[in-house]
Parts: structure tokens; sequence; C-alpha cells
């Protein structure tokens, strides 16, 4: 089995003017620091959805009948060995755009960890990363114990989108991959064994 992961680094807010590719740059840059993860950045405001969902979980599930580049984003998703989610909050929670990628996809989410990075506000966004735990422990993923969380975004990082005062984030994001890294490669491991089955 080949030693490198695949960590898929997915930018959830597709609002514009938003904030969220500027974190992800900087956590994406960091896992290639880190050593562990070859990283794949995905972002939903260049790969749409549909809003209305196929009719059926026969429908949901066939990917080969889904345009090429709804095919190609599925083919990344079930590639990655985990995921981080980087999401802003809205109105309490997460973006729609989150959970309508979340929704069209369900097997390319099991059995694999997912760390989460908020941003937003005075609390840093840590009501989307609770209501999205929720939602991936539903798909049969893991949640990993450790979040970055970034309250006043706007003064957190420089005009080059990094961040001002790095060391608090840069061992965040470091201890958040050493967990992340561990769970990946346990349950690479065990899918590798046996097939997960819900």
């Amino acid at each position: 089995m080949n030693d490198t992961m695949t960590l898929a680094v997915i930018t959830g807010s597709v609002r514009e003017g938003r904030f969220g590719p500027t974190v992800t740059n900087w956590f994406a840059e960091q896992a290639g620091q880190h050593g562990l993860f070859a990283v794949d950045v995905i972002d939903l405001a260049r790969t749409p959805l549909p809003v209305t969902l196929p009719a059926t979980p026969e429908e949901m599930t066939d990917v080969d009948g889904r345009p090429e580049d709804r095919r190609r984003l599925a083919r990344r998703l079930a590639g990655a060995d985990a995921f981080v989610v980087v999401t802003p909050e809205y109105n309490h929670s997460y973006p729609a755009s989150l959970k309508n990628v979340i929704d069209w996809h369900f097997t390319e989410w099991q059995a694999k960890p997912v760390a989460l990075i908020s941003y937003g506000g005075w609390g840093g966004g840590i009501r989307a990363i609770e209501h999205l735990r929720t939602v991936f422990a539903e798909l049969h993923a893991v949640t990993i114990r450790n979040s970055i969380s970034f309250d006043q975004h706007w003064e957190r990082f420089d005009a080059d989108g990094r961040p001002v005062d790095p060391v608090g984030p840069n061992g965040a994001a470091k201890a958040l991959l050493d967990q992340l890294g561990w769970w990946s490669r346990a349950l690479r491991e065990a899918r590798a064994i046996t097939s997960y089955s819900n």
C-alpha cells in the first residue's frame, strides 16, 4: 500500500468576497509542510452542484450517470483518505453549499476522518463545527477531536493571507494534522482489510 495519503481540503463558502480561500490556503500550506499527506484543494465555488437532488437512492449513487464535472468531483472525494472542511458560520450554522456537497455524496465520506476549521464573528464559527459533527456522524464519517476556529478572522490574517501571530494557529494545525494522520492511517488500513458496510 502506498504510504502517502490524500487529504481533501474543502472550502465551504461560495459567497462573493468570501474569506474562506485565505484560511484554506494557509491550512493547505501547513498540511504540505507536515509531510504526511498529498493535498487536494476543493473549492465549492469552482465545483458547483445543482440544488435539486435525484429522486431515488439508486440515482444518488449512480456517479457514472452524472456529467463529467460532477463525476470528477465524486472521484476526488472518493480518492481522499481524509477531509478538512473549512467553513464560515452563517446564521448559527454552516452554509448551504456545504450541505449540498455532503448530500450529493454518500459513500465517499464513509469510514474516513474529517477535521473541521471554522471562522466567523466573535465565536469563531464553532456552532458551524458542532452542527457538522452530527451530519458527518450520520454519513459514517469520523470527526476528529481537535478543530481550529478563528474569531475576528479579519484581524487574524495579514494582507498576504498569513496569520498575524502564526505560533498559535500553526501549532494548532500541526496538532490537528497529527490526529488526522493517525485516524487516516488506521481507517485506511481497516478499509483495506474489510469493506465498510453501514
